[in-house]
This record gives structure tokens, C-alpha cells and sequence, in this order.
């Protein structure tokens, strides 16, 4: 027996999928800029890709927006501005809307910052990865890192201080002091959130393929894991997903979406989308084609539609889970239903063995995972496929 779905907050995703170089162990849909890029006509198709996706979402308020990419700081911020007028003369933006552009700290120079805060970007994110030379070297890496504090120090000057630093830590060659040194380092620069990943070998990236040599063994990794954690925790950052660390209220309000199973329309080749149809009573995925080209020649037509597709009871409880289950403080069992239109009765002998195993704490109204739970979080998560 189905509960009643009620629809989540909604937020916008934005793919530019262009980049100066393909990092060695990037998987996402990124493309090697080759010459001019044609910025007016993308933002032209991203327009019209949003407005066949309208429907979709009438009435509702968007509460975040997303540049991510590919680098988006790639695009000027007048191609940005004319996106968001554009957008927000189609959807209803929230008053407080948080607006996040990824930015490579090797492609901005010091005067953008200023016009992407004129277009109403409030939240910027550094893919600065290391902050150690040698490493960005290994890692393809276009900048160093006097490019990543200039490039941190600038925006700040613009005014922007909701800033996220990505970080990443098991990098080759890397040693335990490289990794808590590499903390430090964004630390001195005050920013407002850290994201710190494990540096995984992705299926069909070139470091898949061609494996660096002196990664870091498993051991090793948890020791830079637990020490980051450490030193991010006595500098005020609360960990509050598997990767990512906050200042007080200042959280990412478009990731936490995302994990609280909430909904997003996804426009721009590649992009991802998730909504709930409450009419149907339907929870459905929609994704665009990948290749920037084609996308540009179809985008806003059927053509453009790479799948869309209901998801079933049966993987309902997956796909909340894979989202839910990075949140260090859970969510209540009761988003469970509201958000999948499942009752929790559906999950309850998956519950008992997460619990039983010390995954999951013995909460009733509750799903928060352990300290154990969040070690092996994709252990957790299988449970629950079907």
C-alpha cells in the first residue's frame, strides 16, 4: 500500500560541459575546449531545454541553482547573467536562492568575480584539489597553488565569502603530512565549507586505464582521512556528509537537496534531472544527451531527451538510500515515505539487518547511520537494493 508522495523543494542543475584539459581522473561528462566556445548559442539552447522541462515543474519555487561542469568559469559572467535573467523570468526563484558556479582557480583572472556576483552568484566552488605543486602536477592539473589563493583571495575581494574548497586526499605520491598540510593551506584562506574526497579510479578514465604509480594503500588513506577530519573538526567544521564539511548555516543547500531525496530539473548536455509528479503520484528520472554539439542542435526537442524514466517501487528504496544515507545526522524515516510514497513497512526487514549489523542506530523514527555505518556506507546502501 502506497502512502501519498508529497512533492520536495525543487532546484535547477546547469551542465557546462566544457573544460581547458581533461583531468586524468575526472568521469564526468567534460569536453576539451577546441577554440572559441560558443557560449551565446549554448545559453540559447540552454533556454530552450529548460523550457520543454517547464511542465514539468509549473508553479513551483526553485530554491538553489547549480553551474556545474566541465568548468563553468569557462563562461563569462555576462553569458551567466543572461541565463539567470532568462530563468528566473520562467521559474519562481526563492528570495534567498543560493546560486553555485564551479570554478577552476586556473581560469578566472581577478575581474570576473565581480560580474558573476552582479548576475546573482552567491556561492562559488574551487576545484583546487591540492594545494601541494607536485601533486596537481601528477593530478593534470592546469593551476598551482598560488594560482588557487589568488584565485580564493580575489573572489573574497569581490565580496563573495560563501566559498567551498574541493580537496582531494590518497593522492600519488602523497604522504600523511602532504594531506594535513593541504588542509591547513584552506584553512589560512577562511573558507566557508571543505569538500574532502578519496581519490578513486574511475571506470573508462585514463588513471583506470594507466594506474599512477605510488597511490597511497588503504591504510594509509584512512590515516589521511581520520586526521583531515580531525583538523577540519577543531577549525568549526561540522562533518556533515560523507565528503563534506560546514561553518555554522553554512551548509550547501542545493547538495543537501539532493541527499534529502529532494527534486531538481537537469538542462545542459548530460545533465540530470529528478522530479516528482504529484498528479501521477510518480517519481520520475530525466536525463539529456551528453555530446555539447549535439545537444546544441537539439536541445528543447524530444531528440534531446537521453531517458526518462519512472522509477519503480522496487528501486525507490535504493535511490533514496544512496542519497540519504551520506548524511551524517540521517533523516527522519518519515522523509522516507513522503518522498518515495512507500511505507516504511516496505524497508522494515532491511531496516532490522542494517541494525542488527550495527549499521544503522536503534532508532524507530529515524535513519542515521553509525560510525561504523558511515565506514562502510556501500555496504549499507546495497541492503536496500532490490
Amino acid at each position: 500500500m502506497q502512502t501519498m508522495l508529497t512533492t520536495p523543494p525543487l532546484a535547477l542543475y546547469v551542465h557546462l560541459p566544457w573544460c581547458v584539459r581533461k583531468c586524468p581522473y575526472c568521469d564526468f561528462n567534460s569536453h576539451e575546449r577546441k577554440g572559441d566556445l560558443p557560449f551565446d548559442a549554448y545559453v540559447d539552447a540552454l533556454l530552450r531545454d529548460l523550457d520543454a522541462d517547464l511542465p514539468l515543474a509549473w508553479g513551483r519555487a526553485v530554491h538553489s541553482v547549480f553551474f556545474g561542469g566541465g568548468t563553468p568559469s569557462l563562461f563569462p559572467p555576462q553569458a551567466i547573467d543572461r541565463f539567470l535573467q532568462d530563468a528566473a523570468a520562467r521559474l519562481r526563484f526563492a528570495p534567498d536562492i543560493e546560486i553555485t558556479l564551479e570554478t577552476n582557480p586556473g581560469t578566472v583572472e581577478h575581474g570576473p568575480f565581480t560580474g558573476y556576483r552582479a548576475a546573482g552568484v552567491n556561492r562559488l566552488s574551487f576545484g583546487v584539489q591540492s594545494f601541494d605543486d607536485g601533486c596537481l602536477l601528477r593530478l593534470g592539473r592546469i593551476h598551482s597553488s598560488g594560482d588557487a589563493e589568488r584565485a580564493v583571495k580575489a573572489a573574497q575581494d569581490a565580496g563573495l565569502d560563501n566559498l567551498n574548497l574541493d580537496l582531494m586526499y590518497a593522492l600519488p605520491g602523497q604522504t600523511l603530512t602532504m594531506a594535513v598540510d593541504d588542509i591547513a593551506r584552506a584553512l589560512a584562506l577562511q573558507p566557508a565549507h571543505v569538500s574532502h574526497y578519496q581519490l578513486t579510479l574511475e571506470p573508462g578514465t585514463r588513471f583506470a586505464a594507466r594506474p599512477p604509480q605510488d597511490l597511497p594503500d588503504i591504510d594509509a588513506a584512512w590515516d589521511m582521512q581520520e586526521a583531515c577530519q580531525a583538523q577540519l573538526a577543531a577549525a568549526g567544521f561540522a562533518q556533515y556528509e560523507v565528503s563534506a564539511y560546514a561553518r555554522s548555516d553554512r551548509q550547501c543547500r542545493h547538495n543537501l537537496n539532493y541527499w534529502q531525496f529532494g527534486d531538481y530539473l537537469g538542462i545542459g548536455a548530460g545533465a540530470h534531472g529528478k522530479l516528482t509528479l504529484g498528479a501521477q503520484q510518480q517519481v520520475r528520472r530525466r536525463w539529456k544527451i551528453r555530446h555539447p554539439l549535439l545537444y546544441l542542435e537539439k536541445a528543447g526537442t524530444d531528440a534531446a531527451i537521453g531517458g526518462d524514466e519512472p522509477l519503480t517501487e522496487a528501486r525507490l528504496p535504493f535511490d533514496f538510500m544512496l542519497n540519504a544515507l551520506r548524511l551524517n545526522a540521517g533523516v527522519p524515516l518519515a522523509l522516507f515515505e513522503a518522498r518515495t510514497g512507500l511505507p516504511r513497512s516496505t524497508i522494515a526487514d532491511r531496516l532490522a539487518t542494517a541494525r542488527a549489523r550495527g549499521w544503522l542506530e536503534d532508532d524507530p523514527d529515524w535513519l542515521r547511520p553509525t560510525e561504523l555505518g558511515r565506514r562502510f556506507t556501500n555496504d549499507v546502501v546495497g541492503l536496500f537494493l532490490d
